[in-house]
């Protein structure tokens, strides 16, 4: 009984995530379409009718491809549950390896490597054929298969080794597994923060010292204004992949580093450029770094306790699909179908997830204008809409769901106003 409740529930939030988000993307194209053809007024000046039409374009151009994505998504994961992919896939491995930790394991790497396999070809469209009609792409086939396999073998150096522990918890450290496990994921976060800058981040991409030093000078001088410490500044070659530009720091501690796109440089003026970098700066400052990784572990907190329940309960495995083993070894189909089915509950959440990021964004803004010239940050925030193509009139309730910054017209009222 409860495992066919259980099964009419998920299902009828599935259908209800799929249609709302469908009607989102149909608004927000509508809503571009309908100002496509004139420039809102504060920016009319600053942005040619041709470069908001190409976002236009752009911008509906993913929403697309974002629907076909949905509805190939959804008959996977209808495939893996109710269809008996993981029954199937689970009886395969227990027969080819028998019951253990082995076949676990080999249970999520196979999940793994099959959603991998499904999600590369819309990997592939989105890098060399809808970023390459709008100008984007920079990368090479070699350079997209390389990055491929330096993932893959990241993940495996990186994740199997937890997946181990995780699944060692949950088998061996009572009722209270999940506690342990929080404990283990989260410390594994704050090492990545750590970790990332200089040992993962140079796998993929070169950085090199800044070399303008009257830049650097100009950088340094905000820095001391602000308080942070830094371990360098370095530029990262963002051309080899991509023409779209950025700024961030990253690292924790005394790992942290400030990282320019090549792009950004090239684009930016010398006070633009400070004046984005306040910005980023200002996150860190105001705290919204802290607040946000803090949240993080809340919210895996209680994840991991909802999980901690489920995976004791036959009802969760059977109205997804999946006989659960009578004798255990059900941990890793058990992290698989929360893995799955919790999308499907919490997206209609997703804005409130925005509202905090947009409270960020908007304190981030006031901080850089504090302490740059707030006017130098809107120009650099038009060149960037202008060279990554963003929608300067997104549909409000599409951006809500889907946008973590404020639309670019109420971002770039609220600094002229300062």
């Amino acid at each position: 009984m409860y495992s066919l409740a259980f099964s009419v529930l998920f299902i009828s939030f599935l259908i209800l995530t799929v249609l709302v988000r469908f009607w989102l993307g149909s608004r927000h194209i509508r809503h571009i379409l309908a100002y496509r053809d004139a420039v809102p007024l504060q920016f009319s000046e600053k942005i040619p009718l041709s470069a908001h039409q190409k976002a236009a374009d752009y911008s509906i151009a993913k929403t697309k491809l974002g629907w076909l994505m949905l509805l190939v998504n959804t008959a996977t994961l209808i495939g893996f549950t109710f269809m008996g992919g993981l029954q199937y896939l689970s009886t395969m491995l227990l027969g080819a390896i028998g019951q253990g930790m082995v076949e676990q394991i080999a249970l999520l790497v196979a999940f793994g490597v099959i959603s991998g396999v499904i999600d590369l070809p819309f990997d592939y469209y989105k890098q060399f054929v809808l970023e390459e009609k709008f100008g984007f792409n920079k990368m090479t086939f070699g350079l997209f298969v390389a990055d491929m396999l330096k993932g893959i073998l990241l993940g495996a150096v990186i994740g199997l080794p937890l997946i181990w522990v995780i699944l060692t918890l949950m088998e061996t450290a009572g009722s209270l597994w999940w506690l342990y496990a929080w404990l283990v994921w989260s410390g594994f976060q704050l090492l990545m923060l750590v970790l990332y800058p200089t040992l993962i981040a140079p796998l993929f991409n070169k950085f090199t010292p800044l070399t303008d030093d009257s830049l650097r000078a100009r950088i340094e001088n905000l820095m001391g204004r602000v308080g942070f410490a830094s371990q360098g500044l370095f530029v990262m070659d963002g051309s080899k992949r991509s023409a779209h530009g950025n700024a961030y720091f990253s690292g924790f501690g005394n790992a942290k580093r400030i990282v320019f796109f090549d792009t950004l440089l090239s684009r930016l003026e010398p006070q633009e450029i400070e004046a984005v970098l306040a910005h980023e700066l200002g996150h860190f400052k105001l705290k919204h770094i802290v607040k946000r990784i803090a949240v993080m572990f809340v919210v895996s907190l209680g994840f991991l306790a909802l999980l901690g329940y489920l995976k004791g309960q036959t009802w969760f495995y059977t109205g997804l699909g999946v006989e659960p083993m009578l004798t255990g070894g059900n941990d890793a189909m058990a992290l698989i179908l929360f893995a799955l089915a919790l999308p499907v509950f919490t997206f209609l959440l997703s804005p409130l997830t925005s509202i905090s990021s947009r409270k960020h964004e908007f304190e981030a803004d006031a901080f850089a204008s504090k302490h740059t010239n707030a006017h130098d940050l809107v120009s650099a925030l038009v060149k960037l809409y202008e060279d990554n193509a963003s929608t300067l009139t997104p549909d409000p309730l599409h951006s809500a769901f889907y946008d973590s910054h404020p639309p670019a017209s109420t971002r770039i009222d609220r600094l002229v106003a300062h």
